[in-house]
Parts: C-alpha cells; sequence; structure tokens
C-alpha cells in the first residue's frame, strides 16, 4: 500500500472536511438510488472518496468555465455507478442540485448511465464497460498535437479490466509516452455476479500495468489521506503514463450493504434508506435546500 509521507498542516486539517463530504454526499446517492429506484449503489459508494479527492482537490476545473480548453479532461469510465459522478457535480456547481430529484426519470438530464446527449458538460457518455481507457488516451493525443498540457484521469472499474480494449489503450499510451495520463481502477473486488479476483484470476493489476509499461502503484482507495499523497505524486515517473490501483470497499460507508455482490444491482428499501442514513448521519444535499 501506498503511505503519506511529509503530510502538510493544511491537508491534515483538510481532510476531516473531505471525508465528511463524502458521507454526505454517499448520503445523497443512497436517496437518489431509492427514489430513482434504480441500483448500483456500491459500485458509487465504492469511488466516492476517489470523486471528492479528484473534484476537491486535485482537478484544474472551473463550474463557471466547464469547457475551458485547457482544462484537465476527467473520464467517468464506470457509468453504472453515475450517482456519485452527479451528487459530486451538483455540489461543485456544474449544475442545479436540484436536478438530482429527476434522477432516472424520463427525459431527465440525469439518465441511469452518463450520456453527453443528456448532459453536454460530460466529457464523454460512458457505461459501456472497456471504453473510457481508450476515449482518454485519444484526448491526450489530441491535446498534445494541440500543445495544451492539460491532464487526462480515467476512473474505471476493476471488472471493466476483463475487456481487451484496456490493455490495447494501455500500450498505445505506453508507446506514446503520455505522461499527462492517469489510470485510477476503482477496485472493490465485486462485479455484477460474482467476485474480481475469482474471475480475474487472482492476478495482480499493478503488476499489470507496469508489464504494459505504466507506473503503478496501489492504495487504499477509500483513504483520503492516501488518495491525496497519490495525485500529488503525479506523474509517478517522467515519460509514462500513470495508474493508481485503488483498494476499495464496494457500498464503502454503509456497514449492511459492504462488499456485499447482492448490492450491486439492489434498490434500497424505504427500510434500508432509513438505516443508511442514520449511519452516515448526513442528509442528501439537495434534500438539504427543503
Amino acid at each position: 500500500m501506498f503511505s503519506v509521507k511529509n503530510k502538510t498542516a493544511n491537508m491534515s486539517i483538510a481532510i476531516p472536511l473531505l471525508e465528511k463530504k463524502a458521507r454526505q454526499l454517499r448520503a445523497t446517492c443512497v436517496q437518489m438510488a431509492h427514489d430513482g429506484k434504480e441500483g448500483h449503489l456500491s459500485s458509487a459508494l465504492s469511488c466516492m472518496d476517489l470523486l471528492v479527492g479528484l473534484y476537491y482537490h486535485w482537478l484544474r476545473i472551473d463550474p463557471k468555465n466547464p469547457k475551458d480548453h485547457k482544462r484537465d479532461r476527467f473520464i467517468f469510465s464506470k457509468g453504472h455507478a453515475c450517482t456519485a459522478l452527479y451528487a459530486v457535480m451538483a455540489d461543485r456547481d456544474f449544475f442545479p442540485k436540484k436536478w438530482l430529484y429527476r434522477y432516472a426519470q424520463n427525459d431527465s438530464p440525469l439518465p441511469n448511465h452518463p450520456c453527453k446527449h443528456s448532459l453536454p458538460l460530460l466529457e464523454c457518455s460512458s457505461g459501456s464497460l472497456g471504453h473510457g481507457l481508450g476515449i482518454g488516451t485519444g484526448m491526450v493525443y489530441g491535446l498534445r498535437l494541440d500543445g495544451v498540457d492539460a491532464r487526462t484521469v480515467v476512473l474505471m472499474s476493476d471488472g471493466e479490466c476483463n475487456e481487451g480494449s484496456v490493455w490495447e489503450a494501455a500500450m498505445f499510451a505506453a508507446a506514446n509516452k503520455f505522461e499527462n495520463l492517469l489510470a485510477i481502477v476503482d477496485y472493490n473486488g465485486v462485479q455484477a455476479v460474482g467476485r474480481s479476483d475469482q474471475l480475474m484470476g487472482y492476478t495482480s493489476l499493478e503488476e499489470k500495468f507496469k508489464a504494459f509499461g505504466w507506473n503503478a502503484l496501489t492504495i487504499n482507495g477509500n483513504n483520503l489521506n492516501e488518495i491525496i499523497a497519490a495525485l500529488d505524486t503525479f506523474p509517478f515517473e517522467k515519460g509514462r503514463p500513470s495508474a493508481i490501483i485503488a483498494k476499495t470497499t464496494a457500498g464503502s460507508g454503509v456497514r449492511f450493504m459492504e462488499d456485499q455482490v447482492l448490492w450491486h444491482y439492489r434498490v434500497p428499501s424505504d427500510e434500508d434508506l432509513k438505516l443508511a442514513l442514520e449511519e452516515l448521519k448526513e442528509v442528501a444535499i439537495h434534500l438539504e435546500e427543503v
């Protein structure tokens, strides 16, 4: 595991605030899944700390100028977990929080998988796994041709790494020395119908990325100290793309959902919602405004 070294005083003050923000946004995801009658909640909860680290600390993006050509590009490849992305974007004022009420409703800008035609703020549509890293490498290539020194980040699922297209993109990125490219794998250990390690052969994703010419490290992806420290080390090596293998817990933050394959698809009942919010001790961000 990657360890935090030389933690600054500012970081030690900020981390508790980021942790509180992550709890509040987890509550928002549970509320959205319940109200929208949609699953994939455990996948959203597992990656929330990663999104908080990116959107509240690291990404060079401006909600007031979201299409600035020099902005960092963020590809949310694990689109099935989109409640997490929508909650973060709403909280960062990319769109009104009241839109969250319309999650997964007809004609909503927030469907159950992110769609660029519904929400043009997105860099791309996602949800069909295996495409995000290829899109990201293409963006880096285009930005290099334009002379733009922006960073591109792709957040992927561990199950997505079953796809051969991921490794084709990884080879292309290494061959072209895309040091502005960061892949983050949310390794929560659960896929749609089983355990990732059982389906993937108990192999190391860190070693795989290194074998494909990347520099890679493994962290606790539900520990904001480790997330911030890893992000602040990017790029890990000059002339190579970087990968973070983030070991997370599916359903992180709600104990009765944690590490349960069932919660990949299950929709929270009224009782599930009540218990989850009691544990998180937070209210969904769009309900706070009522």
